[in-house]
């Protein structure tokens, strides 16, 4: 009866070229009987009443058809056209992509050579420092980005491990700026003495410090090639970096032959904050405005006005975001012209902002104490945003944030600082497109998230936080600069880990041998061996001590 089933034979080849991926495409490796018996038609009755599909059985036929060609070649996934296979993975974001990685040799081949490996460390953590690598299909070096990645992902885990602190003397006041340098491994910091100082991240020793400027220096931004500083007097003391020179920057002012140092004048009150990109400076100050400086020529391009106190700004992408009394705002930095404003988005001033690398997550810290997450698109003109999450950690205002992926790191006046992972929060609030963040939606009790970790036992007022890869830098009303160095946190975990699996292996042994040992027969011998002292030492003697060894072994057999 099986050789007389026809509807098998009734399948066109014509039909087939016609349309070759109708259905899903099995994955590599992956055959059905029906398609090994098309590709054996001489094949012995026994074998093809085996694979002879029931009759009305439709998936055996669809799959006859779909999964083989008129040539009797069966056909997986990767043999898709290479430009379809790119823009299929190009729909992955990392996750989706390292699994992938794992599914057969050929697909961890084909993901590792990705080209958006690259883009997915980018869009992280910013260019490497001195890798300029070209990204493209079919690039050999692909793999290299995904390495970084793997490797820097692994990283970001170190936070939450153990640390060294270093405590760097020097300011005689108040140190109310940091900032952290990570590709020169530098820190700069400054305060109420009015002198910048330079240190060396990995030693903790000062470098150079600078001439009084004469202000109280608020703010500090740098690069591989410039150096920005502003205070109360309103100017923007900038030096410029020397090719050749151990430290990048010459603040103290020993070079004779170069003059790297120079200000810009414009704002007419006290400089709170400072930002750089490629092209731009970017001030804030108390007069109530942004301006944004070219570096070249050093000019002043736009001024963005506010109606209030501009307390901190972060640019990304050709936008700016600024905090101004309890609001903060979005500008477009080529037309000067508002995006979004977020309207009493604390109770008391917002003081403290930071964002993403990609500017799609805005975080901004109040005088309420509590840090708040909002997601910005690129296209986003409305007025009326709301908080994705919200955390309160801390019990005085938040005066400084810093984010580095996936760690927003605060400092308040309370004295303690905050480690808060978004990780979670952008993986539950993924959404089905690609590579991009969905806008993720908590209810009224969920509002409250909870830090990850709290450094305590500091003293108040801490102004300024930075963060980098592997440490954390703050300063404050002591005029103490203090270092947290998560650089040995991975290692260290690993040891801990070795000498744990060791203990336990060492204590299963322990228990296996106490086993063999105490068996029955041990048990026995034990009580036979007391009987016999017993008898030895008298009538009466021995009898209350035979009993007192039988209420024993009669406790142990129990």
């Amino acid at each position: 009866m099986a050789l007389e089933w026809r509807p098998r034979e009734e399948s066109s080849p014509k039909k087939l070229v016609a349309s070759p991926w109708d259905d899903e495409a099995p994955l590599a490796g992956v055959t059905s009987q029906a398609s090994c018996a098309a590709s054996r038609p001489k094949c012995s009755k026994k074998s093809s009443s085996l694979v002879t599909p029931k009759k009305g059985d439709s998936k055996f036929g669809s799959a006859t058809a779909d999964n083989s060609t008129p040539n009797g070649q069966l056909r997986s996934f990767t043999d898709l056209p290479a430009t379809l296979l790119s823009e299929i993975l190009q729909r992955l974001d990392a996750d989706e992509l390292g699994v992938v990685s794992c599914v057969s040799p050929l697909l961890n081949s084909i993901a590792s050579d990705h080209c958006g490996w690259k883009g997915f460390y980018c869009e992280r953590w910013g260019s490497p420092p001195g890798v300029d690598v070209p990204a493209g299909p079919g690039f050999r070096d692909q793999r290299f980005w995904k390495e970084l990645f793997v490797e820097r992902e692994f990283r970001s885990k170190s936070f939450m491990g153990r640390f060294s602190i270093d405590v760097l003397h020097g300011h005689t006041e108040a140190v109310r700026a940091v900032f952290l340098l990570q590709t020169a491994k530098l820190i700069f910091t400054g305060g109420y003495d009015s002198v910048i100082r330079m240190w060396d991240m990995e030693e903790g020793l000062s470098v150079a410090v600078s001439r009084p400027l004469g202000c109280t220096i608020r703010a500090i931004a740098a690069d591989s090639e410039l150096l920005v500083a502003g205070g109360t007097d309103a100017f923007l003391q900038c030096w410029r970096a020397i090719k050749g020179h151990p430290h990048l920057f010459d603040i103290a002012g020993f070079s004779l032959n170069h003059n790297p140092s120079f200000r810009l004048w414009g704002h007419e009150g006290p400089v709170t904050c400072l930002a750089l990109d490629s092209t731009r400076i970017y001030s804030g100050s108390w007069d109530m405005s942004v301006r944004v400086w070219d570096r070249a020529h050093c000019k002043c391009l736009k001024i963005l006005r506010h109606e209030d106190w501009v307390w901190s700004l972060a640019p990304r992408h050709g936008t700016v975001a600024s905090t101004a009394g309890r609001d903060a705002y979005v500008w477009d930095t080529d037309s000067g012209c508002l995006r979004t404003v977020i309207h009493n988005s604390h109770v008391g001033n917002a003081y403290s902002l930071t964002r993403s690398r990609l500017g799609d997550l805005l975080f901004t810290g109040g005088e309420d104490g509590a840090i708040h997450m909002f997601e910005i698109g690129h296209n986003c003109n409305v007025e009326d945003v709301k908080p994705s999450a919200t955390w309160v950690p801390h019990t005085g205002a938040v005066h400084s944030l810093s984010f580095e992926f996936p760690w927003v790191v605060s400092s308040s006046s309370d004295g303690r600082v905050a480690l808060i992972d978004v990780r979670k929060l952008l993986k539950s609030g993924r959404s089905q497109s690609p590579r991009q963040h969905s806008k993720t939606r908590f209810s009224a009790s969920d509002a409250v998230e909870a830090p990850r970790r709290m450094l305590h036992g500091f003293g108040c007022n801490l102004f300024s936080v930075d963060i980098g890869a592997d440490r954390i830098v703050c300063g404050g009303e002591e005029g103490i600069v203090r270092i947290w160095n998560f650089s040995q946190a991975l290692e260290i975990a690993k040891r801990v880990e070795a000498l744990r699996s060791v203990r336990l292996e060492n204590r299963m042994r322990r228990r296996k041998a106490h086993i063999k040992m105490g068996g029955n027969g041990a048990r026995s011998d034990q009580c036979s061996v007391a009987a016999k002292r017993n008898q030895l030492n008298g009538e009466h003697t021995g009898i209350w001590h035979s009993k007192r060894n039988m209420n024993s072994c009669g406790k142990l057999k129990a």
